[in-house]
């Protein structure tokens, strides 16, 4: 009785414990009480969020027999102008009030016609001023007659951490803007195999196709990535979505305010390879982590500054390096000019080196050359390979040779699988160093029954015989 009694009595006077007590529940009196929305977010970053339409008329040679009169009384001018229409569907956010663009380099890549259509239902031409295939970012200028235009507010992306709500905008399936909810699901995400600069931002924000260049924003409005692209068998969203971070966005768009074609970025001079955990044992760490310097190039900031094989940087200005794609996008994000700190695990003590934030040097000079004649390499366009251009076409693995830039449809380069990015290495066994050794080759040797080619391609050299 007295165990019972107890709490009855207590429960009179009112002094049981807190939690112990039921909480007491009021009918809601306020629209805001009962409504939790991200209207007031929405409206704010949707007006700077675009659809863009870019197409591109393929070009067909006209057949003869349609310039005969006689011909066309009979059959008519069945024939159009022109040839079929590529085309591609994405979205962009307007991240200046001139009109300009930020949007997917893929959703414009090839494309020559681009088209801007604003949520207010105004439509626009637009001109590509900037392609960065590296970051898989692209700049466009709408022609507006001088009208001023919405801008969305850039956040900073390495602010973000894991479980920050984000929205994602854009035109999926071009049914129209849209807007869905998540959360930043992983950060630094490398091995995604969409650009150069692996270094991204995933959300479990639905994307599907045709949000490639929409927004993703936190709850302030502000952008902290573009959509890129996601993880999916059937084409259609699963929850795994990756958006480029906006610091990388920041230096694409400064670059095309500055005017400039290409950006240029900070080059390290050194090759660099992932800390196995076979290196990290050996080299005393807790864990494989960082960027081991693996090989340096003679006269560069990393020799200046003072770099050793063997190191391992595990910092850029205080910020983790985890793998080689993460020092490339610590230091792609800065400006050129000036020096930024690097933290290096030497010996098993940790130095820090200042290291100067210059380009890659265009030496020897490109003598771009375009080879014509019957050869397999008729139709390609090369340049000289130097840091400058290894680095705008992504070559690795190979120092000596010419780099393909560009390769005409239906050439005989085109024919027998040359590509643009391959590297030239040696023509039937004869060392290719400049351009013109490889039109001295074409030329020279254009009475071959087959030739034999060494090319290096995706970080490999290999040896392949084709045709004469």
């Amino acid at each position: 009785m007295k165990r019972l009694f107890a709490p009855l009595l207590l429960l009179a006077l009112g002094i049981l414990p807190a939690a112990a007590q039921q909480p007491l529940r009021v009918t809601p009196e306020t629209h805001g009480q009962v409504t939790l929305s991200y209207s007031p977010i929405v409206k704010k970053a949707q007006p700077s969020v675009v659809n863009v339409y870019a197409s591109r008329t393929e070009k067909r040679q006209r057949n003869a027999l349609f310039d005969d009169p006689i011909f066309r009384q009979f059959f008519g001018d069945q024939q159009r102008p022109g040839g079929p229409t590529a085309q591609s569907l994405g979205s962009g956010v307007i991240v200046d009030a001139s009109g300009l663009v930020i949007t997917n380099h893929h959703v414009i890549e090839g494309m020559t016609d681009v088209k801007v259509a604003l949520p207010d239902k105004r439509e626009y031409e637009a001109e590509i001023v900037l392609r960065d295939p590296r970051t898989d970012l692209a700049v466009l200028k709408i022609k507006n007659g001088g009208a001023a235009f919405p801008v969305m507010e850039l956040g900073d992306s390495d602010a973000l951490e894991v479980g920050d709500l984000v929205l994602a905008l854009g035109n999926p399936f071009g049914v129209g803007q849209t807007v869905t909810q998540g959360i930043v699901s992983a950060l630094a995400r490398t091995q995604v195999g969409i650009s150069d600069y692996g270094f991204f931002i995933q959300t479990d924000a639905a994307i599907n196709p045709g949000n490639s260049g929409g927004a993703l924003i936190d709850m302030n409005a502000r952008l902290v990535g573009i959509n890129s692209a996601i993880f999916s068998k059937s084409g259609g969203s699963i929850g795994i979505g990756f958006a480029i971070p906006v610091n990388m966005v920041k230096i694409v768009v400064a670059a095309a305010k500055g005017g400039v074609r290409q950006v240029r970025r900070p080059w390290l001079g050194a090759t660099l390879q992932a800390v196995s955990k076979e290196i990290a044992e050996s080299l005393g760490m807790d864990r494989p982590a960082g960027a081991l310097v693996a090989d340096l190039y003679p006269r560069s900031p990393a020799v200046d500054a003072g770099l050793q094989r063997g190191d391992v940087i595990t910092a850029v200005d205080g910020l983790a390096v985890d793998d080689p794609e993460s020092f490339g996008y610590r230091v792609g994000v800065r400006a050129l000019g000036g020096t930024v700190p690097l933290s290096v695990l030497r010996k098993g003590k940790t130095v820090t080196l200042q290291v100067k934030l210059a380009p890659a040097p265009e030496v020897p000079p490109r003598e771009t050359v375009t080879i014509t004649g019957r050869s397999p390499f008729g139709g390609a366009t090369v340049v000289n390979i130097s840091p400058a251009t290894a680095e705008e076409f992504s070559v690795e693995g190979v120092k000596e040779g010419v780099i393909v830039t560009e390769v005409e449809e239906g050439s005989s380069a085109a024919a027998v699988g040359i590509q643009k990015g391959d590297v030239v290495v040696a023509v039937n066994d004869t060392k290719i160093a400049r351009t013109a050794d490889l039109r001295t080759a074409a030329a020279t040797s254009s009475r071959q029954y087959y030739w034999k080619l060494t090319i290096g391609r995706g970080g490999q050299v290999f040896t392949t015989v084709v045709g004469g």
